[in-house]
């Protein structure tokens, strides 16, 4: 029988992914689960006492998780952290299933020194996270949160009634995505129903024929910051995109402008990002990602009056488990099948 080890959390529940490889293997498996108490306790992103110098986005002791996974020759996770010296504990170990995106809680040059496949579960929020960036634009440009707010404290806005108060369509509007990978080819697409112009700058990508034929343009990133009314985020964070929403390019964006980011924190300057916010350079944000999370209480964006803040949730969705538990499981039954993997990393 295959040893497997589940390791979920409050999230990715550990008996979804146990309930989606019985499904896809058979019920002829050893298979042990542990549940974590992410995300109701924050995750950490490295420790080099613990010799976890090389993962971030992690959930769990390194002791505890090389005791559960035990002789296991399949884990199954989506944050517990696999360091160079964890697998050197785990000799029976030969995969390692992570339901997220990015592998980024695994050593991955010691896993490939050890001999263990790891595989991944890439797009698997694209749809929960397009959904939502399209909710917080419509937040922003139909004032629905500062009418939401104002009414909190007992305000009637009428004045937001008047025509030079009150939000625009995004049919009158051009709208910028930046970044055309799983998420950002999602959020074109459900943009396109709104009969808005849509501009799109992602430099290692072409535009779908669709795309193309529905009118959307790829340009340049300082043409996109320049035309655009709302500018919504998507890349990966990278040394070219860490802080590429700057003092500088704030400078170049059309003022006024909305900007949306459910990506990830380190794509902005957050002391740049206030001073335009401030002065109306931006004249709102929708900021879903933070470059340190949680968030410290006494951060000066929390005061301010338009931006719209939630705690990273926009990958969060039911359909988010059972997907990634769908695809995890089908990379276990690929393993145990003899076949190659679907997303090898």
């Amino acid at each position: 029988m295959r040893k497997i080890a589940i390791i979920g959390d409050r999230f990715m529940l550990p008996e979804v992914f146990r309930a989606k490889i019985e499904e896809a293997c058979g019920d002829n498996l050893d298979i042990r689960t542990l549940e974590t108490a992410w995300p109701d306790e924050p995750m950490q992103f490295g420790n080099a006492a613990l010799g976890l110098d090389k993962v971030k986005e992690y959930f769990g002791d390194p002791d505890e998780v090389v005791d559960f996974i035990g002789d296991g020759e399949i884990f199954v996770t989506q944050l517990s952290p696999l360091s160079e010296a964890m697998m050197r504990r785990l000799p029976a170990l030969k995969l390692v299933a992570v339901s997220r995106g990015g592998p980024i809680n695994i050593d991955m040059a010691a896993a490939k020194a050890h001999g263990i496949r790891v595989v991944n579960v890439p797009g698997r929020n694209a749809s929960a996270v397009a959904e939502f960036a399209i909710g917080a634009i419509l937040a922003e440009t139909r004032l629905i949160r500062v009418g939401h707010e104002a009414l909190r404290k007992g305000e009637w806005r009428g004045d937001l009634y008047r025509a030079d108060r009150t939000g625009r369509e995004l049919n009158e509007m051009t709208v910028g995505v930046i970044g055309y990978g799983n998420i950002g080819t999602k959020v074109v697409r459900l943009l396109r129903a709104f009969g808005c112009r849509i501009l799109v700058t992602d430099p290692y990508v072409q535009l779908s024929a669709d795309d193309r034929n529905g009118g959307v343009e790829l340009v340049a990133l300082d043409e996109l910051l320049s035309r655009s009314d709302v500018i919504t985020l998507h890349p990966r964070v990278t040394e070219e995109t860490r802080g590429m929403i700057g003092k500088e390019t704030i400078a170049r964006m059309k003022p006024g402008v909305t900007l949306v980011n459910t990506a990830r924190g380190p794509l902005v300057d957050y002391d740049a990002l206030y001073e335009a916010l401030v002065s109306g350079q931006i004249a709102s944000a929708m900021l879903e990602t933070f470059a340190v999370e949680p968030v410290p209480a006494d951060w000066p964006l929390l005061q301010l009056p338009n931006v719209t803040l939630t705690p990273h949730i926009a990958g969060a969705s039911v359909r988010t488990v059972t997907y990634a538990a769908e695809q995890a499981a089908e990379e276990v039954r690929r393993y145990i099948a003899g076949l190659p993997p679907v997303n090898p990393c």
